[in-house]
């Protein structure tokens, strides 16, 4: 959030707005109090029933969505690091994200980096049925968890994760609501280790220039 504070202060006159959703099931009473800390001045939100990762198929963070004006998505969800104090961890130098950025907000749609609809089809895709039963299931474990029965959230936590392994979302809410160890035989870092590693973990963002279109340039 930090990194994300400063980006703002330089941007926010150049028509960039920020919105920041914390995926965090116990809500404010985890989420809140590093907003409070970060005292951002954009809009911060707090999302405890994740709809935002069920809707648009948000598997880890941090994460960033590019909506343009007339607010269509214009960059679908993808890793996204305003500055380096990860980079030893994610193995991501978060410059040329950076630079994409800018380029979007100088130019808008003109931008090289705003993806055809083909690609944006492509990469929102989430017709999966399965993932549809993992968001279904994290619904369940969340219901039966706030209702103070977490041994019977558990198995539906289980079967999210079983169902739509991508999702880290899903992993770091289990895990922290329980003892992860002895709940899930795991924890989250060895999760990732299992992945390959924290650098195949954050995979990426695809700043592939934007194919030859009518009105851009490649």
């Amino acid at each position: 959030m930090p990194g994300w504070q400063a980006i703002y202060q330089q941007l926010k006159d150049k028509n960039l707005e920020i919105v920041s959703v914390a995926q965090d099931t116990n809500g404010i009473k985890d989420a809140g109090p590093w907003i409070t800390a970060a005292n951002p001045t954009y809009t911060a939100l707090i999302d405890e029933k994740h709809l935002v990762s069920k809707l648009y198929n948000m598997v880890n963070v941090p994460t960033g969505v590019w909506i343009n004006e007339q607010g269509k998505i214009v960059r679908p969800n993808e890793v996204a690091f305003v500055d380096d104090r990860f980079k030893n961890f994610s193995g991501l130098d978060s410059a040329p994200y950076l630079s994409a950025l800018r380029d979007w907000i100088e130019k808008s749609d003109q931008s090289i980096y705003v993806m055809s609809e083909d690609r944006l089809r492509e990469k929102l895709a989430v017709n999966d049925p399965q993932v549809v039963l993992a968001a279904a299931e994290l619904g369940l474990g969340e219901h039966l968890y706030k209702s103070g029965h977490l041994n019977d959230a558990i198995p539906h936590f289980k079967e999210a994760q079983r169902l739509y392994p991508k999702s880290w979302n899903y992993k770091r809410q289990a895990y922290a609501l329980s003892d992860a160890k002895r709940d899930y035989g795991t924890t989250f870092m060895e999760e990732v280790e299992k992945a390959g590693g924290s650098k195949v973990y954050y995979a990426p963002p695809d700043l592939r220039p934007a194919a030859t279109e009518k009105g851009k340039k490649p």
